[in-house]
C-alpha cells in the first residue's frame, strides 16, 4: 500500500496534547484527505479518535475532549493503493503484554508481504492490508524481547522502504526515519515542549522552533515530561534517498526540508528552467497554485519585457486532480478548477509553467483553455524533468501505462497537448537546486531506476535485506 502521509507526535510539559495535535493535522492537511486520527496517552491508558474524511470531518466539537494526557501522535491519511476504510485510518493502535502502541506512517515499504507473512506464522492476526499495522506488530513483537532503542532498532533492520514514522510506546512518543530518509521528518521546539513532524510548516503553525530534520536512519525519543529529547543512530548508509518530488510538488512551500526552504528551492528550478529552455513570450502565467513559486523564478531570469501574469482563476473549493480516481473526473476536475482570465491571454503568446506532467490531461486541457481564449502561442514549461516511471514509495504517480512520458518523447507529449513548444528540467538541474548529489536522491519516477530493491524494476545502488536472524543479531 503506497501511502502519502502527515505525521506528528508531541509530548508537552503541562498541558493536553490533543488540540495542538488538531492543529499539526491542520497544517499538515495537503499531506492526506482521506482520513484523520490522533492518539494520546495520559499516564494510564490510551486514547483515540481515528475517523474518515479531512480534519474538520473527522474531528466535531468534544471529540478532543476524551484524548487525555501531554503526550500524543496524529496522522493525515491519502491512500494511494489497498484499502479506504477505517481498517488502514490511522494512527494504528495496538494493545500487547508489554503495554500499548500506536503507530503513524508516511511512506511504503516494498518488503510488506514478507514481514506479515512470517508475523501470520508466528500467530500475529492482521486486521488490514496496510503496512503500517505489519510495523506496529513487528515492534510489538520486540518490544517483548528487547528495550525499547534495542526493539525499534530489529524493527528497522527488518524493514525495506520508505517510512517516517511517530510512535507512541505508552507516554513515549518517538520519531523514526528511514535509513534513507526518503520522506521528511523534523524536530521542533515549542515553549513548553517538543514535536516531531513531517513537515516544519506544523511547527510554525504551534509557534515553535524548527530545531533540524531527524536524520536517516536515526530514532528521537521525546521526554514524557516534555522537557527534552534524546536521538539514537541505529542504522548508518552510505547514501540518502531524499525524495526530490516533495520539493517539487508534496510539501508546502513554507516548509523547510533538508535545511533549504521549499518555496527558494522551487524558484531557483524556476530560474534554471529558464536558462535552460526559456522561451520570450508576452507573458510568464503559473499554474494555480502548483506552478506560482516556479512560474515567479522563471519570470524574474528572464528579460524584463516578459511579464509575470495571473492568467488562470483557481477555484479552491475542487480538490486536487492530481488524486481524482478516475479519468473521467479528472477531465472534469480541469474545467471546475480553473478558468482563463481573458484579458491576459487575448491576442498574447503565453509560456505556463507548472511543476509536473503526469498523464497529461490537465496540460492538454489547459492549453486547449487557453486557445479557446484568445492566446496566439501557448508554451509550456516544466519545472520537473519527465516522470517515466511510477512511485512505490509514498506519493501516487499512475501506473507506467497511464504516464504520458512513459513511452512518449518531449516532441511527442507536445504534439499530444497540442502545445507550440513543450520543455521539461534535467535532472542535474534538480539536483543542483536540491544542493545535493544525485547519488543522494531518489530519482526513479524520473529514471526507473530506484534506491531500493523493488521486484521487477531497477535500482540505482548497492541494496541488501536483511534477513529475520540478522535482524535479531544486529543490536
Amino acid at each position: 500500500m503506497h501511502e502519502k502521509c502527515g505525521v506528528v507526535g508531541i509530548s508537552l510539559t503541562d498541558r493536553d496534547a490533543a488540540r495542538p495535535l488538531y492543529y499539526s493535522l491542520y497544517a499538515l492537511q495537503h499531506r492526506g484527505q482521506e482520513s484523520a486520527g490522533i492518539v494520546t496517552h495520559d499516564g494510564f491508558q490510551q486514547h483515540s479518535h481515528v475517523e474518515m474524511g479531512l480534519v474538520s470531518e473527522a474531528f466535531q466539537e468534544g471529540d478532543l475532549e476524551p484524548l487525555a494526557g501531554s503526550n500524543g501522535i496524529g496522522h493525515v491519511r491519502y491512500p494511494t493503493a489497498g484499502s479506504v476504510d477505517t481498517c488502514c485510518a490511522q494512527p494504528f493502535s495496538v494493545s500487547f503484554k508489554s503495554g500499548s502502541l500506536g503507530l503513524s506512517h508516511n511512506g511504503n515499504l516494498v518488503n510488506t508481504d514478507e514481514i506479515r507473512d512470517e508475523l501470520a506464522n508466528l500467530g500475529h492476526a492482521f486486521t488490514s492490508d496496510g503496512d503500517t499495522e505489519v510495523i506496529a506488530h513487528d515492534l510489538a513483537r520486540n518490544l517483548l524481547e528487547a528495550d525499547l532503542v534495542r526493539a525499534v532498532k530489529r524493527t528497522m533492520n527488518r524493514l525495506h522502504g520508505s517510512y517516517s514514522l511517530t510512535i507512541m510506546h505508552d507516554e513515549t512518543v518517538l520519531g523514526v526515519r528511514d535509513p534513507q530518509g526518503n520522506r521528511p521528518l523534523c524536530i521542533g521546539e515549542l515553549d513548553d515542549g517538543y514535536v516531531i513532524a513531517s513537515e516544519s510548516a506544523a511547527i510554525d503553525t504551534l509557534g515553535g522552533e524548527l530545531v533540524r530534520d531527524v536524520r536517516p536512519g536515526e530514532l528521537v525519543v521525546l521526554q514524557p515530561d516534555g522537557t527534552g529529547y534524546d536521538t539514537y543512530q541505529l542504522v548508518d548508509r552510505d547514501h540518502s534517498a531524499h525524495c526530490f518530488f516533495e520539493h517539487i510538488y508534496f510539501a508546502r512551500p513554507d516548509s523547510v526540508i533538508n535545511e533549504e526552504l521549499v518555496y527558494d528551492v522551487r524558484r531557483q528550478l524556476g530560474r534554471a528552467l529558464w536558462a535552460e529552455s526559456g522561451i520570450e513570450t508576452d507573458a510568464v502565467m503559473p499554474v494555480p497554485d502548483s506552478g506560482r513559486s516556479f512560474a515567479s523564478g522563471y519570470a524574474e531570469a528572464a528579460p524584463e519585457d516578459v511579464e509575470f501574469a495571473e492568467g488562470l482563476m483557481k477555484n479552491r473549493y475542487v480538490g486536487r486532480t492530481f488524486i481524482m480516481p478516475t479519468q473521467d473526473e479528472r477531465e472534469r476536475a480541469v474545467r471546475l478548477k480553473l478558468n482563463p482570465i481573458r484579458s491576459t491571454v487575448e491576442g498574447k503568446t503565453v509560456t505556463i509553467i507548472d511543476d509536473s506532467i503526469v498523464r497529461g490531461t490537465t496540460s492538454t486541457q489547459l492549453v486547449e483553455l487557453l486557445h479557446e481564449a484568445g492566446a496566439e502561442e501557448v508554451h509550456v514549461r516544466i519545472g520537473a524533468p519527465p516522470i517515466v516511471a511510477p512511485c512505490y514509495l509514498g506519493i501516487d504517480m499512475a501506473s507506467r501505462e497511464e504516464l504520458i512520458a512513459g513511452d512518449q518523447s518531449v516532441e511527442e507529449i507536445c504534439a499530444e497537448i497540442k502545445a507550440d513548444s513543450l520543455a521539461y528540467l534535467s535532472i542535474d538541474a534538480v539536483a543542483e537546486a536540491l544542493n545535493k548529489s544525485k547519488a543522494d536522491l531518489c530519482l526513479g519516477c524520473v529514471t526507473g531506476a530506484y534506491p531500493y530493491d523493488i521486484e521487477g524494476e531497477q535500482t540505482d545502488r548497492e541494496v541488501s535485506r536483511p534477513s529475520v536472524d540478522q535482524a535479531s543479531a544486529d543490536d
